[in-house]
């Protein structure tokens, strides 16, 4: 067996477990916006922070109680040598009594309690928006990269077709002596380099695939997900100015609204704590009952408690919100500022991308196509050398792949673009 022979063999053995899975395997294909709503659905992280709603909501609850009210029942000065009440015994007369006390609240406690709960509630809905904002980012570039290596598998597999057809002609040339047996050599071994460029493109399909199982949620025994979608942003629409896109920003990112709302809670929260610090009272009423020994007689009595703020006045709880106020203020200044600068960061790159597939298309995919066209023709009729066909189809994968990868990354740039805007950029 000579080294061709050998290499030809080592490769279609290698190439044959992975064909035969990839056959096997049985695909649910979904598209892109198909696949977003999947992962809304059935994400295992965003059901996680969904679960965080009933939590704020159980909180809400909390912070509209009243304090209950304190039930004491007291039985005293009872006969514990059991020689009566007389002159041997005088102690008594036995008591018996129940009382009530009412805790009062003062400065608006409750309502406060609970302004602050429902800005919590409002933060937790702002903060499970923005995780489903970055979980479509996520699951968008993820079936991105999964269009992108079907791109590049659908290439390389034309390619080795390509050079496949340029071996049987060699091989019937050779047969009848127009060639040199040399020629069909360095054809097949072009052959074999393309054939590696499928197999590493079937290996990025599936990593890329893999990686949409975890996103979407998939469970152990369900069929894996394969995109059916389009690579290019076809029928697209102008996308709007930078300064619709910044307005659009700062309205529509839950981020910052997620930031405005928690400045207003840590401002509820000064004022709850400040309120804290007001004194709350404690009113009560009791009725007793004695068993003299000359008879028996009730009592009623009324108590009111307030505790002397002398030295816990919640100092500490105040300075804590106040610190938290001003943490709050610098944060949403921080996301503010930031806004601008990354709407203005994902646009560039977003027309940068959008100008490099529109070039590609104009200037080279043709060109590249009839080069390799025109060269293969003129290879099969003699008139010119394998390395020149070798060359044209060298140019025309590199050009292709150029264009898939500017491609992909024009799709990248709108779904950034998405996320940072809050919105739709291209309907």
């Amino acid at each position: 067996m000579n080294a061709r022979t050998l290499v030809a063999c080592t490769a279609i053995v290698l190439a044959a477990p992975i064909a035969g899975a990839a056959a096997q395997t049985q695909f649910r294909s979904l598209s892109i916006d198909e696949a977003v709503v999947e992962a809304l659905a059935h994400n295992p992280s965003l059901m996680a922070q969904r679960a965080t709603v009933a939590v704020a909501d159980a909180a809400v609850v909390t912070a509209g109680l009243r304090p209950n009210p304190v039930l004491t029942g007291d039985v005293d000065s009872l006969d514990l040598l059991g020689t009566g009440f007389s002159e041997l015994n005088n102690a008594g007369p036995p008591q018996a009594a129940v009382r009530v006390d009412v805790p009062i609240e003062r400065g608006h406690k409750r309502a406060l309690r609970s302004e602050v709960a429902q800005y919590g509630r409002q933060l937790t809905d702002a903060q499970v928006s923005d995780a489903a904002r970055r979980l479509k980012l996520d699951v968008t570039l993820a079936c991105i990269d999964v269009l992108e290596a079907k791109a590049r598998l659908a290439l390389a597999q034309d390619n080795l077709q390509t050079l496949g057809r340029l071996v049987d002609l060699n091989d019937r040339r050779v047969s009848t002596g127009a060639i040199a047996p040399l020629e069909v050599t360095r054809s097949r071994v072009a052959m074999l380099q393309y054939r590696a460029s499928v197999r590493t493109a079937e290996l990025a399909l599936a990593q890329a695939r893999l990686k949409l199982i975890p996103l979407l949620g998939v469970g152990p025994g369900e069929a894996p997900v394969d995109v059916d979608d389009r690579l290019s942003l076809a029928g697209e629409t102008p996308a709007p100015n930078l300064g619709d896109l910044q307005a659009s920003a700062r309205t529509a990112r839950p981020d910052l609204r997620a930031g405005r709302i928690d400045q207003s809670r840590t401002q509820a929260d000064l004022r709850l704590q400040v309120a804290q610090a007001t004194v709350d009272y404690t009113v009560g009423a009791e009725v007793r009952r004695q068993q003299g020994v000359a008879g028996r007689g009730n009592m009623l009595g009324f108590f009111v408690s307030v505790p002397l703020p002398l030295f816990n006045r919640n100092q500490g709880e105040i300075a804590r919100a106040q610190a938290e106020q001003r943490r709050s203020g610098l944060a949403l200044t921080a996301i503010e500022s930031d806004v601008g600068a990354e709407v203005a960061s994902a646009f560039e790159e977003f027309q940068s991308s959008r100008q490099l597939v529109a070039e590609i298309e104009r200037d080279l995919l043709q060109p590249a196509n009839d080069a390799r066209a025109g060269t293969t023709y003129t290879y099969q009729a003699g008139a010119t050398s394998l390395l020149d066909v070798l060359d044209a189809q060298r140019a025309f994968n590199d050009t292709m792949d150029n264009y898939y990868a500017a491609q992909a990354a024009y799709r990248r740039a709108h779904a950034r673009l998405t996320l940072v805007a809050g919105d739709e950029v291209i309907r």
